[in-house]
């Protein structure tokens, strides 16, 4: 008979489960990346965009093409009247001038790519018909590591990974193990309570190390992200990120018979988070009643302490608010799976 703790030696099984389940290790290690790749792609930096403007067809029509193409970032169609009604209907151009001494615009002011085009257009007929600016202003552009799309995406990704990963590994685990019957058995070994689901929990922290390693990595070799602050500190709160919702899936999982059941639970309680929580864009593009709401969620403050850990190199001291919303979290959904959970 083993010497081990039973805490121990659930711990060990559970991490031979992972190691010994191809399709986990991929959605842990490889989604992640792949999500990655992606985003990083679409949201990469791209030259000027073209702003598609239709010319009518009438007299002036030669003088305004002319100014528009001396212009920066145009690209100009000469149309006849139906046409570029039917064009500009369709989203094919921005908007179309109708020459003449006083040129007419017509576009959407709904639609953001138009607004913009009316005050490009205006501008270099404007330049064109001899207005002079009374100074020209300075430019200095920056493209810094820190600042880019995929800087705030690579924290919001692991915080949403940490989520997903937890919640699954663990919840999703042990109501499958009380499908197959295999929580009955355990009923009989020498165990307390708390050693089966804290073991449950640990084994799924331990997987945290390894993703936030394998993204950072990821994001520093293939985008140049630079982590600013401490990589312990960045460590520390991704593990208290896991262990927030490795409680919360233990608590999903505490009563639930079937995996479907589980299942519907833990995405009713993710789907918010991942709409609210700034994973792809910040939280606060919300309204300020929501904010409340928002911030008190855990998936918030993770993305919040990781972020300002990573791209501004905040100390764990600063971060003392969100680091006690996560272990409130998890300690409080530890406390309620321990009364409530049953074996069947």
């Amino acid at each position: 008979m083993s010497s081990r703790p039973p805490f121990v030696q659930l711990f060990l099984a559970r991490m031979r489960e992972f190691v010994r389940e191809p399709e986990v290790l991929f959605w842990v290690f490889g989604f992640p990346i792949l999500l990655a790749v992606g985003l990083g792609i679409a949201f990469r930096e791209k030259p000027q965009e073209q702003v598609f403007v239709g010319v009518v067809e009438r007299p002036g029509a030669d003088a305004a093409v002319a100014a528009l193409r001396e212009g920066d970032g145009f690209k100009v169609r000469r149309l006849g009247e139906d046409e570029a009604a039917r064009q500009l209907r369709l989203g094919q151009v921005a908007l179309v001038v109708v020459p003449g001494p006083q040129p007419e615009y017509r576009f959407d002011p709904g639609r953001p790519d138009s607004a913009f085009a009316r005050l490009k257009v205006d501008d270099a007929l404007q330049r064109a018909a001899g207005r002079r600016d009374q100074w020209s202003a300075a430019e200095r552009r920056t493209n810094e590591p820190g600042g880019r799309y995929i800087d705030f995406l690579i924290p919001g990704l692991i915080g949403m990974n940490i989520m997903s990963g937890a919640m699954w590994g663990v919840g999703y685990a042990l109501v499958e193990m009380r499908v197959r019957k295999l929580l009955k058995r355990l009923v009989a070994t020498p165990m307390r309570r708390s050693d089966f689901l804290g073991a449950m929990m640990a084994s799924r922290m331990l997987f945290v190390f390894l993703e936030i390693a394998l993204l950072l990595g990821f994001g520093r070799l293939v985008f140049g992200l630079r982590v600013a602050g401490s990589l312990w500190t960045t460590a520390f709160v991704a593990l208290l990120g896991s262990f927030s919702f490795s409680g919360i899936g233990l608590l999903a999982a505490s009563r639930a018979r079937k995996t479907e059941t589980v299942s519907g639970l833990m995405n009713l309680v993710m789907l918010p988070m991942f709409v609210f929580s700034g994973v792809f864009f910040s939280s606060d593009r919300f309204p300020a009643a929501l904010q409340p709401f928002i911030k008190a969620l855990p998936l918030t403050a993770l993305n919040d302490a990781l972020r300002a850990v990573v791209l501004e190199g905040a100390p764990l001291s600063a971060q003392a608010p969100r680091v006690a919303l996560l272990l409130a979290w998890g300690g409080l959904s530890f406390l309620l799976a321990l009364r409530v959970f049953r074996w069947s």
